[in-house]
């Protein structure tokens, strides 16, 4: 098998969607029927990262629940990688910074993403990834006591590492300009190092929201860019978006690809975040492969291989673009491509080989 393995994120079936005023949610069985249906000369998706949220994946599933969910996804030719903890209000979590019980409700939506994934890992369709958090807290509330409220999420997310090593289990923090205390690279370094639980606690990039860290989106003392930037200057771009990669890129554990045209975009209860878009939207700002390779590649060009695979993120896309059979293949070949550009080899374990 070749590495980094292509996934396919399911939660974009779920995220803006299914609320008041927003479209329907669409069923984890026909997200993975539209990854699986999707084939670029011979190549198809590996495997699928989840949300551990209903209607895909009670965070309450018990293992015959998990045994079934992996029964359908192993039918389906895939394997199972990251998972994303649903630690916000909404979803039963709490705030990160908040008071001792939203804090105790976010630890225990990491406890309970955590035993999952080591379940799946002992049923045998899970052989790497990492269980994704964030804050679960907005910029605004965040900007009342920055460096108060940056030390509470520190604190717990270091009870978070301590949860997620009695599973065996690494944590990735999504770097995102909707989250309070990560809405800017330099704030999110801040809180890595402050944790300082490298071995446990990593940092999740996605192409669409570090774009957006370059412009100070919610954080305009830490832009990169001028404002009214002109987008023709690509080297100014490349520099902006290698002074975050080379700051992020050590803490780096999970990646997603994805596109974004340096807008944001809010659907349904999700918070305005950067715009994903289609690889072939002709207003995407990303070289997406040779973008991909400022995370995926060291200083000296050498892959970093810190992950065994890189994900799709097409969040909050309308649910007619979900639900075209092109709209998957034509991610697939970008994903092919970028594996091409900057992947690497290794032996695949056992237990995923059957």
């Amino acid at each position: 098998m070749k590495h980094p393995r292509l996934h396919n994120a399911m939660w974009p079936g779920l995220v803006g969607k299914g609320s008041p005023g927003a479209e329907p949610a669409i069923d984890l069985d026909t997200m993975l029927t539209l990854t699986a249906n999707a084939v670029v000369d011979g190549v198809r998706f590996d495997g699928v990262d989840l949300f551990l949220f209903d209607p895909h994946v009670s965070i309450d599933s018990t293992r015959d629940d998990l045994q079934r969910l992996a029964d359908r996804i192993r039918a389906k030719g895939f394997v199972v990688g990251s998972l994303v903890a649903p630690v916000w209000p909404p979803t039963g979590g709490g705030s990160a910074m908040g008071s001792g019980d939203e804090r105790r409700q976010f630890l225990t939506q990491v406890r309970k993403a955590c035993a999952i994934g080591k379940t799946l890992r002992e049923i045998g369709i899970r052989s790497d990834g990492v269980v994704r958090i964030d804050s679960a807290s907005s910029p605004s509330e965040w900007a009342k006591d920055p460096d108060g409220n940056t030390r509470r999420i520190a604190a717990t997310f270091r009870e978070a590492c301590d949860v997620a090593e009695g599973h065996g289990e690494r944590l990735a923090a999504e770097g995102e300009i909707c989250w309070g205390g990560m809405h800017s690279w330099k704030r999110m370094l801040q809180l890595l190092e402050l944790v300082d639980r490298p071995k446990t606690l990593g940092f999740q990039a996605d192409m669409a929201h570090t774009l957006l860290y370059t412009m100070g989106y919610n954080a305009p003392e830490d832009r990169i860019l001028p404002e009214r930037y002109d987008w023709t200057n690509r080297d100014a771009f490349d520099n902006a978006l290698r002074t975050v990669t080379n700051a992020l890129r050590p803490w780096t554990i999970d990646f997603h690809v994805a596109q974004n045209d340096a807008t944001v975009f809010g659907s349904g209860t999700h918070d305005k975040t950067g715009r994903h878009c289609l690889p072939t939207d002709p207003n995407g700002k990303l070289d997406v492969v040779r973008h991909a390779g400022f995370w995926m590649r060291d200083e000296k060009g050498q892959p970093t291989r810190a992950f065994q695979h890189i994900c799709w993120d097409g969040c909050m896309f309308p649910n007619a673009t979900m639900m075209r059979p092109n709209t998957w293949t034509d991610v697939l070949r970008l994903m092919v491509d970028v594996r091409s550009a900057h992947g690497w080899d290794v032996p695949v374990p056992a237990s995923v080989q059957g």
